[in-house]
């Protein structure tokens, strides 16, 4: 079937996208020993490179050793061993599109059973009323962890590339580190890092200057942006608008537009104040206003399931559109709807009042689809919340015992 969808798509960089339609990062959570990808991660992105999405954008990769979204999650540092890398970009080349890396510093959010290190902007942690014990109390960054932590995201850019990545996908979204500190509510400094949306700009706009300048300039550059934070006195939709117009002098070949964090979940259809509640396309309608003056292509993502849903975004002038859940339930869902089919099942919705425990519920369930596809097995979409909320509770459980002995080792290591 003809569609805009189906048309390349030539980026700044010299980059063309081969369609309009990309796989959105999904925390997998699936590291092999040494916080490295294998085999699972391997399958599960040539089932991806398969299905017919112009563009893989995988889950985030830490930059730093110390510092991980979760106990499994893929660390990819001066110190990483290549070879595992370029496999993961072979297997996301294997259909002709292109994949980029998502690459993270958690900040704040990391859990208060993990090891390592809980910076942010400043000492502000997590607000999740009687779960905010999840979260570990953060110190607020110094200026040489800043610039450190900056190098971090260079280095990691550089290897990627020379692992044989597209491009990288620099995340400031999700209440993540970069996002903290352009949030108000977050940033309570007052140097040069903090107070106006210039200032709490600055660690964003350092970082993607050292990435440009540390790949090719045929290297995909890409930022992950909230369009709103869904916190009132939050980062806001004017403030996006704002820092679009930032980067795009940099080099950036697409802005990325999501939103909320754990504090506000509306990535996953649960905003803390109510005002993203559409079941599909979430953030389009902010995404609208900023595709007026935005100078960079943008790409949406979240809660897109149907054609329908993707051919009314890129009408809305977006150039991109992203899924994330739809392609852990239908991995090939970009070459049915070419066909003219739709996914024959969604995911079990999560319907608990409790916001925080609902969004780990459906993060799970994803991971628990995730799982099954990179087994050689097929997505069970009508699995229970809770079954999946429970299994993922273990896994992680193994996973943080590994890290913790791996980042033992690696810390005696560096000591010698």
């Amino acid at each position: 079937m003809s569609s805009e969808l189906y048309t390349p798509l030539p980026l700044r960089s010299g980059q063309v996208l081969g369609n309009r339609i990309a796989k959105a990062a999904m925390e997998e959570n699936m590291a092999d020993d040494g916080q490295l990808p294998g085999k699972e991660l391997l399958t599960l992105y040539r089932q991806w490179a398969a299905g017919g999405a112009g563009l893989l954008i995988t889950g985030n990769v830490m930059v730093h050793a110390e510092a991980l979204t979760g106990p499994a999650g893929v660390v990819l540092d001066e110190a990483a061993p290549l070879e595992p890398f370029t496999e993961w970009a072979e297997a996301g080349r294997s259909g002709g599109g292109a994949i980029w890396m998502q690459i993270n510093h958690p900040g704040r959010q990391v859990g208060s059973d993990m090891p390592g290190v809980v910076w942010g902007p400043s000492d502000v942690g997590v607000d999740l009323g009687r779960h905010s014990g999840r979260f570990g109390r953060p110190s607020a960054m110094t200026a040489e962890q800043i610039a450190a932590t900056v190098d971090r995201f260079a280095v990691t850019a550089h290897r990627a590339e020379k692992a044989g990545f597209d491009g990288v996908e620099i995340h400031a979204a999700h209440g993540y580190l970069l996002s903290q500190f352009l949030s108000p509510l977050v940033n309570k400094r007052t140097d040069r890092w903090g107070g106006s949306l210039e200032n709490r700009a600055r660690m964003l706009l350092d970082t993607v200057r050292a990435v440009r300048g540390a790949v090719s300039p045929s290297f995909a550059v890409a930022v992950k942006l909230n369009s709103a934070d869904f916190q009132r006195g939050g980062f806001d939709a004017d403030d996006a608008r704002q820092v679009i117009e930032m980067l795009a002098p940099l080099g950036v070949d697409l802005v990325e537009l999501s939103g909320g964090s754990y504090e506000s979940p509306a990535m996953s259809g649960r905003a803390a104040d109510s005002r993203t509640q559409a079941r599909e396309a979430y953030f389009l309608d902010l995404a609208e206003d900023l595709v007026r003056t935005s100078p960079v292509p943008l790409m949406l993502t979240g809660g897109i399931t149907r054609r329908e849903t993707a051919e009314k975004v890129l009408g809305s002038g977006v150039a991109v559109v992203g899924m994330g859940t739809a392609l852990a339930v239908t991995p090939d869902l970009p070459d049915r709807w070419r066909r003219g089919h739709e996914a024959e099942r969604r995911l079990r919705p999560v319907t608990w009042s409790d916001k925080a425990l609902a969004s780990a519920a459906g993060m799970a369930q994803v991971r628990h689809q995730l799982r099954r596809i990179a087994r050689g097995s097929r997505p069970t979409p009508g699995t229970h919340p809770a079954v999946a909320l429970i299994a993922d509770q273990r896994r992680q459980r193994r996973a943080l015992r590994r890290y913790r002995a791996w980042l033992s080792e690696a810390r005696s290591t560096a000591a010698l």
